[in-house]
């Protein structure tokens, strides 16, 4: 795939660009054009269309239409329709651009169409604002678009820009147009719904267009009335003409279209701007929703008949919250336009301008999408919720998972404060005073924790985020705020109370029963694991040593000595690392079948009494997770967690046994998320004639998307650079547009949380380096181009920017935001001879050692002034 960025042919067949804010639902621009996915109805939606929702384009000149067309491509096939062919809602049956080409770089999508019988080469920019530390702006219910088009004739063009959007709301549907200003829009509503009715919303279409026309409502007729109607009233000379119905005429399915009327000089190019904009602010837990004590729903008899507690049971949407409906929202979009496209192409261009592979910056950008998707909620106070990942029309997998968002990388950089209250929620509604921690938040926020049992890399991953986000916002008070329940969580490992004994001996090792996301537990101690308990306790260690609790500081470093002493001699065979246990061994699961905790997995679950072995462990397989705690210890500067040398053998080990180049020849028992040719890296391999359970680890044939890319930039991690790449790359190759979308990479459903791992390439490949709270940051790129070059996007709590990096300079940019610092880490130039050091053009005071400048005072670096140093 030689452009990881423009599509065109069969790689436009499954492109589905998710236009929407953090939040807010999303809808869905294809490859060729349609407006599909209309997932803002407060639950996933795929493979949905609303009615004949679209743009359209019509050319006049000397008082007569030249052309017509529907801004489509060709509807990729299959063309089988359940035996009647293509729906109609595709309008593969009107006429439409014979050439399309789309450029997704995400946030910023354009799609190009082209026809021979057209005069006019027409460009559609798609966006949501996308603005690194703003996420109310990043989370507007809304898509953007800015139509263009240039006339190549000799003669004056004027061009009608149609979009038409189906009012999807049931009983009396009331379409009506108004002019604000500048701004004119039709907003679809209903006249018969509730406010309080969870199906209660409205949308709005919207154009800052200087000459418009409409139609509220289209033809109502039978049979295929409404579109034929609509298509000979486009092809009339002129504006469109308006029609009204009575709302309470028709339950559902008004179309209404917006006109912008533009003209272009022969050679000229001219635009128009849209938004489509939605409330629908009401939610609920329609998969395990609230039941009533009583026999009464809601304790009102009139309702009863379902068992929910409607009332306890929803929640509003955070953005209702900011508008008050969607005319308010399109206002905004539209008089803030300019801003919020500037700021969003400034962090696009900073992304993109990054000095990465093509394959790593395409891995980045692509799954930082998922924060558009449905994967997303806000709750009204601005809590941030996530599922895993969406099944086609409802969440998969509840509760901001906290050993599947492990992985997820973007939110705690690009927005931390959104991080926090993830951090927050998870210590304020899953933790137990006993230190224990669930693992998937229950709503609506306050409702009973889950009755799962805890999970190890969730558990411990937890502690590891707290110190990861105190490091990258700096403020200590909200360290303090939750440290005593941190060290709870710690305290757990060996507290009496641990019914699954995880180290009962507080000798550092995990043993017992260890609930993990592979949605099992292992039974005998594994580095994997294991380096997640250290690295809690090295990050313990941190936080209590600058918090100034000294004896926790020095109980966790005794457990954390002791742990990985014996991690490195008794888990490493030489080339990798493993489990340690005696498969065969029943008398393991006998001893914790007392503990009297048999939720999710009886026990006798996993006894395989055929083979005589211990279901689902890793027992001497080469585990693609095996270094996962040292992995995030890197990325959070915690240092090593374990031995680094044998962690390069483990990260060289990963690519010899575990990556593979075609999967033609591979067996899997599992799904298949990579098949025939393709690549990617396995969850886990038995090499060297290392015998292989008989119902080994769970999973251990798949490619999981987010392990490969934590996997592959631990290689990074470890010198492997150019095969770390590739396991990158053939990620992204199996997403070409042509498979699979490009947008949404798949595990346990569509946009999938784990799939965010892939923005730790950014760091790994900056050698990016944050500590707020001593107002410290560092870069050490492991790459490099032509003249030294290295450019990289970095961002923190108060702001973002660019690295810049030649042999003759190095410089740290803000694009947004303030950053003081008190020192600067380069270790790459520990050997340079440093000219001088400025601030703008004003020369700064530092020592200098070993790489590391410390600056007599702090510096504060904004959009004006950069820190430069010159060699």
């Amino acid at each position: 795939m030689s452009n990881y960025f423009t599509y065109t042919g069969s790689r436009l067949n499954t492109i589905s660009f998710p236009l929407g804010g953090i939040g807010t639902g999303c809808v869905g621009l294809s490859g060729t054009g349609r407006l599909v996915d209309w997932e803002i109805f407060n639950k996933p939606n795929k493979n949905s269309m609303l009615g004949f929702s679209h743009f359209a384009i019509k050319a006049e000149a000397g008082g007569q239409l030249l052309d017509s067309r529907v801004m489509n491509g060709d509807l990729p096939p299959p063309y089988m329709g359940g035996g009647m062919g293509p729906g109609r809602e595709t309008l593969a049956g009107v006429p439409h651009f014979s050439k399309c080409e789309f450029q997704g770089e995400f946030p910023i999508a354009r799609l190009t169409l082209t026809d021979r019988k057209f005069p006019g080469a027409v460009t559609v920019k798609a966006f949501n604002p996308f603005i690194p530390l703003n996420e109310d702006d990043s989370g507007i219910p809304a898509a953007f678009f800015e139509v263009e088009v240039k006339n190549p004739t000799k003669k004056k063009i004027n061009y009608t820009l149609c979009l038409t959007v189906q009012n999807p709301l049931a009983g009396g549907t009331a379409n009506t147009f108004a002019a604000n200003g500048k701004i004119k829009q039709i907003n679809l509503s209903s006249v018969s719904l509730p406010k309080e009715d969870v199906k209660y919303g409205d949308m709005t279409v919207a154009t800052d267009a200087a000459d418009v026309s409409y139609q509220e409502y289209w033809f109502r007729g039978a049979w295929f009335d409404n579109l034929g109607v609509y298509w000979r009233d486009l092809r009339e000379q002129g504006k469109l003409k308006n029609r009204t119905y009575t709302p309470s005429d028709k339950a559902g399915g008004d179309h209404a279209t917006l006109a912008a009327h533009v003209t272009a000089a022969p050679g000229k190019t001219v635009k128009a701007r849209f938004v489509i904009a939605w409330n629908f602010p009401n939610c609920e837990n329609y998969w395990n929703p609230v039941r009533c004590d009583s026999g009464a729903c809601c304790n009102d008899s009139t309702k009863c008949g379902d068992g929910i507690n409607h009332e306890a049971n929803r929640w509003k949407n955070y953005y209702a919250t900011l508008f008050a409906d969607s005319k308010a929202t399109a206002n905004y979009c539209l008089t803030q336009w300019d801003r919020l496209e500037s700021q969003t192409q400034a962090f696009k261009d900073a992304l993109f301008g990054s000095d990465l592979p093509a394959a790593a910056i395409d891995a980045v950008s692509a799954n930082i999408s998922l924060l558009k998707s449905p994967t997303c909620l806000r709750i009204d106070d601005g809590t941030f919720y996530g599922w895993e990942g969406c099944h086609c029309n409802s969440g998969c997998c509840e509760g901001s998972c906290t050993h599947v968002w492990n992985y997820a990388y973007a939110m705690p950089f690009l927005f931390p404060h959104l991080e926090r209250t993830v951090r927050d929620a998870d210590f304020q509604y899953n933790y137990a005073d006993d230190g224990s921690m669930g693992f998937r938040i229950q709503l609506p926020l306050g409702r009973a924790r889950s009755t799962m049992r805890p999970c190890v890399d969730g558990q411990f991953c937890g502690v590891v985020k707290a110190y990861r986000e105190w490091k990258i916002c700096g403020d200590d008070a909200w360290l303090k705020g939750h440290w005593p329940k941190i060290k709870k969580n710690i305290e757990w490992a060996w507290s009496p109370e641990n019914y699954d004994m995880w180290d009962r001996d507080k000798d550092g090792v995990l043993e017992g029963r260890q609930h993990h996301t592979l949605d099992v537990e292992l039974f005998g101690p594994s580095s994997w694991l294991n380096s997640f308990y250290l690295a809690a306790l090295k990050a313990g260690i941190e936080m209590a040593e600058y918090l100034g609790d000294a004896a926790a500081a020095a109980e966790y470093r005794e457990v954390f000595d002791k742990g990985k002493a014996w991690v490195d001699k008794n888990l490493f065979n030489g080339e990798y690392y493993h489990q340690k246990i005696d498969v065969s061994d029943k008398g393991i699961l006998d001893k914790l079948a007392a503990t009297g905790l048999e939720q999710h997995k009886g026990i006798d679950y996993y006894w395989d009494g055929e083979h005589g072995q211990i279901k689902y462990q890793i027992d001497h397989g080469c585990a693609l997770d095996q270094i996962l705690g040292q992995w995030h210890a890197n990325l959070c500067g915690l240092g090593d967690v374990l031995d680094p040398a044998q962690a390069r053998k483990a990260a060289k080990s990963l690519y010899r046994y575990n990556f593979k180049k075609s999967m033609r020849d591979v067996f899997n028992a599992c799904r298949i998320y990579s098949l025939n040719d393709e690549g990617g890296l396995m969850i886990c391999e038995w090499p060297n004639g290392a015998e292989k359970p008989a119902c080994p680890l769970t999973y251990a044939e798949e490619t999981m998307n987010g392990f490969e890319y934590s996997g592959a930039i631990t290689m990074i991690q470890y010198g492997l650079v150019k095969e770390g790449l590739e396991a990158v790359a053939a990620v992204r190759q199996r997403y070409n547009g042509e498979n699979r979308n490009p947008w949404d990479e798949i595990e346990c459903g569509h946009n999938y949380a784990r799939s965010m791992a892939s923005f730790a390439l950014l760091p790994a490949l900056s050698g990016f380096q944050f500590d707020m709270p001593r107002k410290t940051i560092g870069f050490n790129p492991v790459i490099e181009g032509k003249g030294g070059k290295f450019d990289c996007l970095w961002s923190l709590e108060g702001a973002w920017g660019m690295f810049r990096k030649s042999r003759k300079s190095v410089a740290v940019e803000v694009t947004a935001g303030k950053l003081t610092l008190a020192a600067l880490n380069l270790p790459f130039l520990v050997k340079s001879k440093i000219k001088s050091v400025t601030l703008g053009k004003k020369k700064v005071v530092c020592t200098i050692e070993g790489g590391r400048l410390v600056f007599a005072t702090p510096v504060t670096i904004d959009p004006k002034a950069a820190l430069t140093v010159t060699m």
